[in-house]
């Protein structure tokens, strides 16, 4: 009696467990991962990276094997590069005055970064990188002093105003004259130069110099390796750009931020008034406004980068509405958060830009919201050593979807496929200057 009533039980409770099963399987995902793309959802553990790329740069062969022309017996002078703003532009600054000076066969200076007060700064070159190392790298390449002539030391260079040069600027006609006269100058690189026009061994000191030459100080990068260390693995780095000055720059006007980030944004604002009505919609489609933490957390989601990512937040001080980021991306964490208090106080805004810039190239993935200086090296040197997990995310595309009434579940398929294709193609981290494209 007791084996016949329990075989129907048993099979009316594996009946009843496979229909439980079955309905599991079937029920429609909740709207939060309809919002993705059905081939490519969360459910599926698939994410950006994984889409195969077609288009890879390289460092070009032509720079890297070395094979140059002598450099002169004699110099036409000294050169010094003057550096300003933030890290990464004063990096940008060097490379440039780096082959400008080998263009006009000059020796080069070591270079003054000057100090900027807007940037918390107060350190020099040989604060941040590795004074030696950079001599040794550049050997062959140009000629670096630390230490100039007796009789030219005890002067000033003789400044030469580049800051204003439009157009087809040329350093050998413009520059050159007052390099001969003088025999000791400095400048600021123009923003319009024209590098294309270099002679290749010009170009070749100036990729050296960005790519190979330049080493944190031994005190700094043991810093860096250290916060790297801490970082929960594996892990995105990302560059979240949405701080007052930033916003106030754009010009650009947002909803729905709190009136402390208002205010904030007020007081930097100055004279530079935001835009407004068909010009503000403009703007903003043209990709000008700088993405929130929380549009930034809506696209990592479109892109299928899971919540509980692990990720370092490369940014400065002053960040807004952070909130928006990690109240959905939950595992995030930065410099002061993991450097002890008094190490992280005492640090100059240089020496901080360089601990973001060393995590930053070092990381499993690396994302930027916004194309700036610091991105644009990252990417590079992430190229430069074989790293390709690298995006941009598109300010322009998500201005241009919402603008088009886009939201939900069609405005992250139309993010995917827009940065998928930028993936893909090797976009937005395209390097003329020292990489070739290389088709895979």
């Amino acid at each position: 009696m007791v084996v016949l009533a329990v075989k129907p039980l048993f099979t009316i409770l594996v009946v009843s467990l496979a229909l439980l099963l079955a309905v599991v399987l079937l029920w429609p995902p909740s709207p939060f991962f309809q919002s993705s793309l059905p081939s490519n959802s969360p459910l599926g553990k698939s994410d950006i990276w994984s889409i195969r790329r077609i288009v890879e740069w390289r460092p070009c062969k032509w720079w890297l094997q070395g094979d140059l022309n002598v450099l002169p017996v004699k110099s036409n002078g000294y050169i010094r590069v003057d550096c300003y703003g933030g890290l990464n532009q004063m990096r940008r600054d060097l490379c440039d005055g780096v082959g400008i000076a080998r263009l006009l066969n000059a020796t080069l200076v070591l270079p003054k970064f000057e100090v900027a007060a807007y940037w918390n700064e107060s350190s020099g070159f040989a604060d941040v990188f590795d004074v030696e190392y950079f001599i040794q790298q550049m050997n062959g390449f140009i000629k670096v002093v630390q230490e100039l002539p007796p009789e030219i030391a005890s002067k000033e260079p003789f400044r030469v105003d580049c800051s204003k040069r439009k157009g087809q600027f040329d350093y050998v006609e413009s520059v050159l004259p007052s390099l001969l006269e003088h025999h000791y100058i400095s400048f600021t690189p123009a923003m319009s130069q024209r590098r294309d026009r270099y002679p290749q061994h010009a170009k070749a000191a100036l990729c050296q110099a960005c790519y190979n030459a330049l080493r944190l100080t031994r005190s700094l990068e043991k810093k860096a390796s250290e916060l790297l260390e801490a970082i929960p693995k594996p892990f995105l780095s990302l560059h979240l750009r949405f701080e007052p000055d930033m916003v106030a720059y754009s010009q650009c006007e947002y909803s729905g931020i709190s009136s402390a980030s208002m205010n904030a944004v007020d007081a930097a604002r100055g004279d530079r008034k935001p835009w407004t009505g068909e010009l503000a919609r403009i703007w903003r489609k043209r990709g000008k406004c700088p993405l929130t933490p929380n549009e930034t957390a809506f696209i990592l989601q479109a892109l299928d980068i899971p919540t509980n990512t692990n990720i370092y937040l490369a940014a400065g001080d002053g960040l807004m509405e952070l909130e928006g980021l990690t109240s959905v991306y939950t595992n995030v964490v930065t410099k002061s958060s993991l450097l002890n208090g008094e190490d992280f106080t005492s640090m100059h805004g240089n020496t901080k830009a360089a601990l973001d810039y060393y995590v930053s190239i070092n990381s499993d993935s690396y994302v930027a919201t916004y194309f700036g200086n610091m991105d644009k090296m990252v990417a590079a040197m992430r190229a430069f050593k074989g790293l390709y997990k690298t995006l941009l995310l598109s300010r322009r595309a998500f201005a241009e979807f919402t603008s088009q009434g886009f939201r939900g579940k069609d405005l992250m398929q139309a993010l995917w496929k827009a940065h998928r294709e930028d993936y893909v193609m090797g976009r937005g981290s395209a390097l003329p200057d020292c990489f070739c494209e290389f088709k895979l």
